[in-house]
């Protein structure tokens, strides 16, 4: 009943000359993670892999002890395999990087570690405020965040 009454409001939709817009997911995730909990940690990045599998353009954000989680130099939280399959949370970011997905440390991670751009491991950039704050507000994403 639901998929014919979206059809038929589509096509009223089409007729008066309006834009349609379908009950679709969103086909953009930033997810932002800030928990030191390991299997919180984990479970972010599961759920953004599972979004990215499913066609979905992923953004990670890290920030505060999420930021952990991109180091060279990780606390063993973010580098200890986890059941039910043996993975880390930087192990799978680093997969979900390797298939497409983006990840950046919040802009102010860095100098409030101490620590500059080479203490991340390859590929994790730095997030710039105007840029991330277009991209939260974009109509087409969907927020996470741990």
């Amino acid at each position: 009943m639901r998929k014919t009454l979206t059809a038929v409001a589509l096509t009223l939709a089409a007729a008066a000359g309006l834009p349609a817009q379908a009950e679709e997911a969103n086909d953009k995730l930033v997810t932002i993670l800030t928990s030191e909990n390991p299997q919180t940690q984990l479970m972010s990045m599961v759920l953004t892999m599972t979004s990215l599998k499913q066609g979905a353009e992923t953004y990670t954000l890290l920030c505060g002890p999420g930021g952990d989680v991109a180091l060279k130099d990780a606390p063993e939280g973010a580098t200890a395999p986890q059941e039910p399959k043996g993975m880390s949370p930087q192990k799978l970011m680093k997969m979900i990087m390797d298939q497409g997905g983006t990840v950046e440390v919040c802009a102010i991670y860095l100098p409030n570690k101490g620590v500059g751009q080479d203490a991340l491991i390859d590929g994790v950039g730095a997030a710039k405020p105007g840029p991330m704050a277009k991209r939260l507000m974009a109509e087409d994403t969907q927020v996470m965040s741990f």
